[in-house]
């Protein structure tokens, strides 16, 4: 089975348990770049959160893409052009930010490489910050920035208790306006309507010519279903949750066995 495009997700995917790209990884995916495959990385994070990972596997050197912010924005990284994005309504960073501070959750956004918090910055935020290696700075409103600043996410945070019973309140409030869903038990993560990773697969995959039938999508949460029911062949991690699992074609090792490098080695360099 040839296929032209792995795409994977980051956490719990690509890097291991304490988030890092193991050797034996990083090279399978150096060399499948070398032979003239597309690997693109499809994540939550905001897309300056990638850069030290599209370094470490040299996407500037061989033409590699990010799908950031769950999909709403797809970045060619040997140029760093936006070649998709899909923004927030202007607004909606200070209706979250006013409701996260009526509700007592906490609540940031992105610019460039900082964090933006409407609130006061509790543990979650924190993780946050310190995953991505962006600074933080506070802000009392988001208004002077609506009309002129580009929104991917608005990201609320609270214990998993709060965050299902709110993400299930905005859900319905804003169905049909806004995608709304945890990436964690206390990320609540908000998204301009149509947000996924399937669809930025789809448009990238436009702009490269090629077909569904020619993708590999590695992922391990429920944020990749989409992903992974779209492509010629959707792999689950080991490690994977179990609607993620039930979704795919196939199963492989867990992130902390490297589950990506044998996919790589079965179904690209040995096919």
């Amino acid at each position: 089975m040839q296929k032209k495009v792995l795409v994977l997700d980051i956490d719990g995917t690509l890097t291991n348990s304490k988030k890092e790209i193991t050797p034996r990884t990083r090279q399978a995916l150096l060399e499948i770049q070398q032979k003239g495959y597309v690997v693109v990385l499809a994540s939550g994070r905001p897309t300056g959160g990638l850069r030290m990972i599209t370094q470490a596997l040299d996407f500037p050197k061989y033409g590699g893409y990010i799908i950031s912010y769950n999909g709403a924005c797809v970045t060619y990284t040997t140029t760093g052009e936006t070649v998709y994005k899909n923004i927030l309504p202007d607004y909606v960073p200070q209706w979250m930010g006013e409701y996260a501070w009526d509700h007592g959750l906490g609540m940031c956004t992105y610019l460039g490489n900082e964090v933006l918090c409407a609130t006061p910055a509790d543990r979650y935020i924190e993780k946050e910050t310190a995953l991505n290696q962006f600074t933080r700075r506070q802000v009392d409103s988001f208004e002077p920035m609506m009309h002129n600043t580009d929104f991917f996410k608005v990201l609320l945070t609270g214990n998993p208790m709060l965050a299902e019973e709110h993400e299930h309140r905005l859900a319905r409030r804003f169905m049909g306006r806004l995608a709304v869903y945890r990436s964690e038990p206390y990320f609540i993560e908000v998204m301009a309507r149509g947000v996924n990773k399937a669809d930025a697969i789809a448009g990238l995959l436009e702009r490269l010519g090629l077909e569904r039938e020619d993708t590999i999508a590695c992922g391990d949460g429920l944020n990749d279903l989409t992903m992974i029911k779209y492509a010629g062949l959707g792999v689950a991690m080991g490690n994977a949750q179990k609607a993620v699992k039930e979704a795919a074609d196939v199963i492989t090792l867990s992130n902390d066995e490297d589950g990506v490098a044998e996919i790589i080695d079965q179904y690209i360099l040995n096919s």
